[in-house]
């Protein structure tokens, strides 16, 4: 048995693009892999506390945070959600030094397939973190950006032509659809250049610079002997004790026999986990 708050599952891809978990409950980790297959259950005590400053929490906000948190701090500031608001230039950040940190830093835009394709943004050093995440089974990065910022100011002229979200119910049903991302990089830019151009005439060539031919598609497998054919969430709040035989895990989803459940949802919540 483990026991602790509920942390998001580190996620990683071998070279071949296999994707495994590691739970985390505490300072406790534990290899998912000999869990596939296997009768699993978490039992949720009721307690809640920030992963920031440690608190008791009769909620958990922005997945995680206590209430004060939730409103003081950069990292759960409405810029995260949608980069293009940052606010750091105008001198208003919540905390700059934490933007220095993680805003002010290169950034990708990138395409992905989730079973559907789809735009989004990632810090320079969370690939492919931010694709296993979101289930993507194929990723591909095309612009490397000087700030957060801007990358959301890109990612933005892709969304009249692509979603910037993923429809997790379809992410969960499984797809063996294919796409060509690399055309579908130069359909949208071929479509997009002029914007583009702006902003690269605003902020600098180097600000926004698309990824030469050496870049290529990631591909991603998942650890799933069975995807469900109705999709039936879980809801820890009404149901604390979640049990079955988990049949895969995709994103930061547990697909178990009983109905699937979102594990970052839970992030700070005490639970115990048994194998």
């Amino acid at each position: 048995m483990m026991h602790g708050n509920l942390r998001k599952m580190m996620a990683s891809a071998d070279s071949n693009g296999k994707v495994s978990y590691q739970l985390r409950l505490g300072d406790e980790q534990f290899p998912l892999e000999q869990a596939i297959g296997q009768k699993v259950s978490i039992q949720f005590s009721g307690q809640i506390s920030c992963i920031h400053c440690g608190r008791a929490s009769n909620k958990s906000f922005s997945q995680g945070y206590c209430y004060p948190c939730f409103k003081k701090l950069a990292a759960c500031d409405t810029c995260i959600m949608s980069p293009e608001k940052c606010h750091y230039h105008k001198g208003t950040c919540r905390e700059p030094d934490w933007a220095e940190k993680f805003c002010m830093q290169s950034h990708y835009v990138y395409l992905s397939n989730t079973t559907a394709l789809k735009v989004g943004i990632t810090r320079g050093d969370q690939l492919p973190t931010r694709w296993l995440d979101q289930g993507a089974t194929q990723a591909r990065a095309m612009f490397l950006v000087d700030n957060r910022r801007t990358s959301g100011l890109v990612e933005t002229l892709f969304k009249d032509e692509v979603a910037d979200k993923t429809n997790w119910r379809n992410m969960l049903k499984g797809s063996d659809l294919t796409i060509d991302l690399a055309a579908e990089q130069e359909r949208l830019i071929n479509r997009l250049w002029e914007g583009l151009d702006s902003l690269q005439n605003e902020f600098g060539l180097q600000a926004v610079q698309e990824l030469g031919d050496d870049n290529v598609t990631h591909e991603f497998s998942y650890p799933v002997l069975e995807y469900p054919t109705k999709v039936t969430s879980i809801n820890a709040e009404k149901t604390p004790l979640v049990e079955g035989t988990l049949m895969g895990i995709k994103g930061q989803y547990w697909m178990l026999d009983t109905g699937v459940i979102n594990l970052r949802k839970y992030t700070g919540y005490e639970a115990s986990f048994t194998l």
